[in-house]
């Protein structure tokens, strides 16, 4: 594993102090290449989970995630159909599952900084709740939580 680079670019990740939620946390990817990501984000995952024994996704290779940085409310709304469903992983660990939103890379800083800090119910401050990014993120974790329900019954 390459150290340089996880010093240069850490895992964006945040999880719940209490896990168990129907979205826990999230995970900014820096790029759209899961497979390389994928090793340093089990790691970041190991100290609140333990060893990784699972990762099950709700997607396809073929399907589409959506953009965030557009998402209306009606898009946050609807999580079936032909609409890009958000992404999510059930990380399964040797002493806790988390529930994770992937944040696709493209997202701007703003907003994908506040869907990491909304995921993961840690705090934010009241000045920030008047915000556009406050906002969208409360859309997009609340769709995310209605995707992780409907996936969840139907694994």
């Amino acid at each position: 594993m390459n150290t340089s680079r996880r010093i240069a670019s850490p895992v964006r990740v945040s999880l719940a102090t209490s896990l168990g939620n129907d979205v826990d946390g999230a995970w900014w990817m820096r790029s759209a290449s899961m497979a390389r990501e994928l090793p340093d984000l089990v790691q970041a995952l190991q100290p609140a989970l333990g060893a990784v024994v699972d990762i099950d996704v709700n997607w396809s290779a073929k399907s589409t995630a959506p953009v965030l940085s557009t998402m209306s409310v009606e898009m946050a709304a609807k999580v079936h159909g032909n609409a890009a469903r958000h992404r999510l992983m059930v990380v399964t660990g040797s002493t806790a599952v988390a529930n994770i939103l992937l944040v696709p890379s493209t997202t701007p800083a703003p907003l994908a900084l506040m869907v990491l800090r909304y995921a993961a119910k840690l705090p934010i401050a009241a000045v920030d709740h008047r915000t556009p990014e406050y906002e969208a993120a409360q859309r997009v974790v609340r769709a995310a939580r209605v995707e992780s329900v409907r996936w969840s019954a139907a694994r």
